[in-house]
């Protein structure tokens, strides 16, 4: 995306999280969740999340919050501690990639009344001096066969990114630059924020060793030039 967003700051941020999908009768069956009915998953979604966030938490929100009967179940996510804030899902009636403009406006109130703020499809910020991206669609990959909403995804230029969507049970590969915040992945519960920061720590460690390894082998006079390798992994080797 080449389009100037307003600078989102990750610093504020205490917990991340995403797909709860609050009220949906099925999601248990299609993203093999080991509850017996909804209002079980509610409780022990509800319970995990207040366990852990505090009142002054602020908690980011990646997106499909709550389905079903609309104003019920995103009513129920008003029992969550924190401040919350909500970046559009596909699921969310308040998503640009799924609904009419006049329709994210009617559903906003609802969101509203419950203790959300809505924010825009995509975050562009940094967490501690590094820049970090925040969505609910990963860069590729989707749960069916075809990736949806590719207008709605955030170009991959190799910029860490958070998302949810994918409904996996793990954070995504060792090394990748995608991280996967879903529920799923998490025990149902948000994500400290602190995982986070080790997760970028050891990117920034993997991008100086890479690019320690392109200066040698460029002094050394093998045949790529040191711009070529840098671009190729994505190396900053300016600053």
């Amino acid at each position: 995306m080449t389009d100037q967003r307003e600078q989102f700051n990750f610093d504020a941020i205490d917990f991340v999280t995403s797909d709860h999908h609050f009220g949906h009768a099925r999601i248990s069956e299609l993203a093999d969740r080991p509850f017996s009915s909804v209002d079980e998953m509610n409780a022990v979604m509800i319970e995990r999340w207040n366990a852990l966030v505090k009142p002054d938490d602020v908690v980011l929100h990646l997106g499909d919050l709550a389905l079903g009967p609309i104003e019920q179940s995103v009513s129920l996510t008003a029992q969550l501690n924190g401040t919350r804030l909500l970046v559009p899902g596909n699921h969310d009636r308040v998503s640009p990639a799924t609904q009419s403009n006049r329709a994210v406006e009617r559903f906003r109130l609802i969101y509203e009344d419950a203790g959300w703020t809505v924010l825009p499809e995509i975050l562009d910020g940094a967490r501690h001096g590094t820049r970090l991206l925040a969505s609910h669609y990963p860069y590729g990959g989707d749960t069916t066969g075809a990736e949806r909403h590719s207008s709605h995804r955030p170009l991959d230029v190799g910029i860490p990114l958070l998302h949810g969507h994918t409904h996996e049970h793990d954070f995504g590969p060792h090394g990748s630059h995608e991280f996967h915040v879903g529920v799923d992945a998490f025990g149902f519960a948000p994500v400290q924020f602190e995982l986070i920061d080790a997760w970028l720590e050891d990117l920034r460690r993997e991008e100086e060793e890479i690019a320690a390894l392109v200066r040698e082998r460029t002094a050394a006079g093998e045949s790529e030039p040191l711009d070529d390798l840098a671009r190729r992994f994505g190396v900053d080797l300016d600053s």
